[in-house]
C-alpha cells in the first residue's frame, strides 16, 4: 500500500467518525439550542439552526427552583460511588489473586445479575425496602442503586486486578504484612485507574437512574434530578425552553467529571500489564 492509499484510508475513516460524532451530538445541540428559543421559534414552520434571540435568562429561573434537586442527586451518585468501592474493590481483589472454589459460578452470576430487567429488581427491592423502613431515604436509593453498581465495578476492577504481578504482593509478605496490607499499600495504588474508570460508571448509572428513584419514592421529600425533569415536563409541558435547560443544567455534573476522567478512563481500560 502506498503512502497515498493509505492517507486516503485515514481521511475516509476521519470522515466516517467525524459524521457518526456528529449524530451522536447533534441531539446535545438541539437541546441546547432550543433551551434558548421561545416556544414561537421553536414550532415555527422553518426552525433555526442556532437561537435568533437567544433566552439567557431562562438557566437562572431554571437553575434557582431546581438546584436542590442537583444536590439530592449529587449526594446519591457520590454516596453509590463510596458504596460500590468499599464493596467492589475487596471483593475484585480476592476474586482476582485467591484461589477459591466457585469463582467462575460466582463470577457468571454477576454477569446473570447485569441481564435481570430492572423493573423485576426494583418491584421486589420495593417490597424488601418498605419492610425495612427504607423507602424515601438517601440510603435507600443509594442501596438501591449499588445492586447495579457493584456487579459491573467488581468485573471492571478484577480485570485490573489479574494483570497485576503477584511478586508485587509477596514483597508486602516479606515486610510482615498480610493480604490486607498488600491490598491497601500496593493492590489500591496501582489500581487508581481502574478505581477512577469503575467510580464513573457507577455515577452515570445512578445520575442517570429513573427506575430506582421513582419505585424507592413515594412522596416528593427526596427527588433526584430525573424524577424532577420527569415532573418538570408534566407541570410545565408547554414551556419547551425552560424544560429544556433543565435537561442541559441535568447534563453538565455529569459531563465535567467524565472530561476531568478522561485520562484515568483510558489508562483503566488499556492497562493489561505493568511494565518492570
Amino acid at each position: 500500500m502506498t503512502v497515498a492509499q493509505k492517507r486516503w484510508g485515514q481521511g475516509i475513516y476521519f470522515v466516517v467518525a467525524l459524521i457518526c460524532v456528529a449524530i451522536l451530538v447533534f441531539p446535545m445541540y438541539w437541546m441546547i439550542v432550543s433551551s434558548l428559543k421561545t416556544n414561537m421559534q421553536l414550532f415555527a414552520s422553518n426552525p433555526a439552526f442556532y437561537p435568533p434571540t437567544p433566552q439567557w435568562g431562562v438557566y437562572g429561573q431554571v437553575l434557582s427552583s431546581q438546584w436542590t434537586h442537583l444536590v439530592t442527586s449529587l449526594i446519591i451518585a457520590f454516596g453509590v460511588v463510596i458504596l460500590s468501592l468499599l464493596i467492589a474493590s475487596p471483593a475484585a481483589f480476592a476474586l482476582a489473586h485467591f484461589r477459591l472454589k466457585g469463582i467462575s459460578i460466582l463470577l457468571l452470576a454477576l454477569l446473570i445479575v447485569q441481564m435481570v430487567p430492572g423493573v423485576s429488581l426494583a418491584n421486589a427491592l420495593f417490597v424488601i425496602f418498605h419492610k425495612l423502613g427504607l423507602l424515601n431515604n438517601y440510603f435507600g436509593i443509594i442501596l438501591a442503586d449499588s445492586t447495579y453498581a457493584v456487579p459491573f465495578c467488581v468485573l471492571i476492577l478484577r480485570a485490573f486486578m489479574l494483570s497485576i504481578p503477584h511478586e508485587l504482593m509477596e514483597s508486602a509478605f516479606v515486610d510482615g504484612g498480610n493480604n490486607w496490607t498488600a491490598f491497601l499499600r500496593i493492590v489500591l495504588p496501582i489500581a487508581k485507574p481502574a478505581l477512577v474508570t469503575a467510580s464513573l460508571f457507577a455515577f452515570l448509572f445512578s445520575w442517570g437512574d429513573f427506575l430506582f428513584a421513582l419505585t424507592m419514592t413515594t412522596s416528593n421529600r427526596i427527588e433526584p434530578v430525573t424524577l424532577a425533569v420527569f415532573q418538570y415536563s408534566g407541570q410545565y409541558g408547554n414551556q419547551w425552553g425552560p424544560m429544556m435547560a433543565f435537561a442541559v443544567i441535568a447534563s453538565i455534573p455529569a459531563a465535567l467529571i467524565l472530561i476531568f476522567s478522561q485520562r484515568f478512563i483510558t489508562a483503566g481500560i488499556s492497562s493489561s500489564g505493568l511494565k518492570g
